[in-house]
């Protein structure tokens, strides 16, 4: 019995047509047309083969034998035995990268991803289609133009250690990081010292792209409940000259959190590589991890140009101030301040006119340091150990100096009587004198 030869429909074709070339029932030019291949000489080499093996000359030579790039089965069980020790949890790019990066050993991801899916330590997701269509916004063309700004309470040791807040900045250009800092949680001080952290480092941006209501998190249980963090971060910005862009859904600013997604896979695992387990070691492992994430993930921006602005030294010098705590408060009577529990006397000699009932902005700075400042000047002042006795001081007004000249009793101040009633009794009396 004959071997059966299985021709698949292409195959099929392409020998019907060599057979009608053999018997010279169409041309060279025909047959190359009809089988969609690109030169004549193709055609002649598949006619010679034809003529000699018949149909088994249109099937190809490797069929039915193993590829010339399969995997050894030494290799295979080596870097199965490398991924059940040290990358099981790991995604199957990722692996990829640490088993050359680490181990010397080069397989395709879609490779090793088959062969995780074999050893089930990776199961593949179903696509699903997006419920709502989002449109792409263009990015800035410009590096330093926009920065997307956010952070992001996660696992980041996972069970070693303490809990923290990842906050990141991607510049809308580049998809670069430009700034990334752990801490303790996303209120005031933490998003402060972030933005002078990276003013010292790359300048001021042009704008900064940032949640509407969800970006300091006061929801979450690390989150430091702050309900002016907002607008102190507004005020803050607005003084150094930067234009704060608000976003009505995550999907807005898709750039920092499509990061945030790698970073709390990828970044999570490195730094349970590298044993890292506080918030000072992460901060530290930053500086080098940064630099390789960006090398991997940024993209060239449309211009070359870098917006950032320098600081002049006169902002340089407000830094602190701008970069503090700032809020209202009413001079009492007795002229002191309450502020966060606490009771602040002024001194009776003041670089400015102080008034009862005046408004002050009580400054706490980012090193705890509390000033009061009035009319662009910083008031002189004792912190009280306890509440104050409730009392009306019968100074008029704290001055800039105090006088030490009383009037006499026969002084003609003290002859002025400035009721409605003696107001024209007083003026007969001036004018007789």
């Amino acid at each position: 019995m004959d071997n059966l030869i299985t021709l698949s429909m292409k195959e099929l074709q392409r020998y019907e047509v060599a057979q009608k070339l053999i018997k010279k029932q169409i041309s060279e030019d025909e047959a190359r047309k009809s089988m969609g291949l690109k030169s004549v000489r193709q055609v002649r080499r598949i006619k010679q083969k034809v003529i000699k093996d018949g149909a088994q000359g249109i099937i190809h030579k490797s069929r039915g034998k193993a590829s010339n790039r399969k995997l050894k089965e030494e290799f295979i069980k080596e870097v199965m035995q490398i991924i059940n020790e040290k990358y099981h949890d790991f995604k199957p790019t990722f692996a990829a990268e640490k088993l050359l990066e680490n181990h010397n050993l080069r397989i395709n991801k879609e490779s090793l991803r088959q062969l995780m899916i074999k050893e089930k330590l990776w199961k593949p997701k179903s696509r699903k289609r997006p419920k709502q269509r989002h449109t792409w916004r263009p990015r800035r063309s410009n590096y330093g133009e926009m920065q997307q700004f956010d952070g992001s309470y996660h696992k980041w040791f996972e069970d070693r250690g303490e809990e923290a807040c990842l906050l990141v900045s991607i510049d809308d250009a580049t998809s670069k990081i430009t700034e990334a800092k752990f801490d303790k949680n996303e209120g005031v001080v933490a998003v402060f010292k972030f933005w002078l952290q990276y003013f010292k480092k790359n300048g001021l941006p042009l704008s900064i792209y940032l949640d509407k209501f969800s970006t300091y998190k006061i929801n979450h249980k690390l989150a430091v409940d702050n309900k002016d963090l907002l607008t102190q971060f507004q005020r803050a910005m607005k003084q150094v000259g930067i234009e704060t862009i608000t976003a009505h859904s995550p999907q807005a600013k898709g750039r920092v959190e499509r990061a945030f997604g790698t970073l709390q896979d990828r970044l999570t695992k490195e730094l349970k590589l590298a044993n890292i387990s506080s918030i000072k070691e992460a901060n530290q492992f930053l500086k080098t991890y940064i630099p390789k994430f960006n090398q991997k993930f940024s993209v060239v921006p449309k211009n070359q140009a870098n917006l950032h602005k320098e600081i002049d030294k006169q902002t340089e010098k407000k830094l602190p101030q701008i970069f503090s705590r700032q809020l209202e408060r009413k001079v009492n009577n007795d002229y002191t301040i309450m502020f966060e529990n606490g009771f602040y006397q002024l001194n009776e000699i003041q670089p400015t006119t102080v008034f009862k009932k005046d408004t002050v902005i009580m400054e706490k700075h980012l090193n705890e340091e509390i000033k009061i400042c009035l009319n662009g000047h910083y008031l002189k002042y004792e912190v009280l150990p306890e509440r104050p006795k409730k009392q009306n001081i019968k100074l008029c007004a704290l001055t800039r100096q105090k006088s030490g000249y009383i009037p006499p009793k026969d002084h003609i101040w003290r002859k002025f009587n400035y009721s409605t009633k003696s107001a024209q009794k007083n003026k007969l009396e001036l004018t007789s004198v």
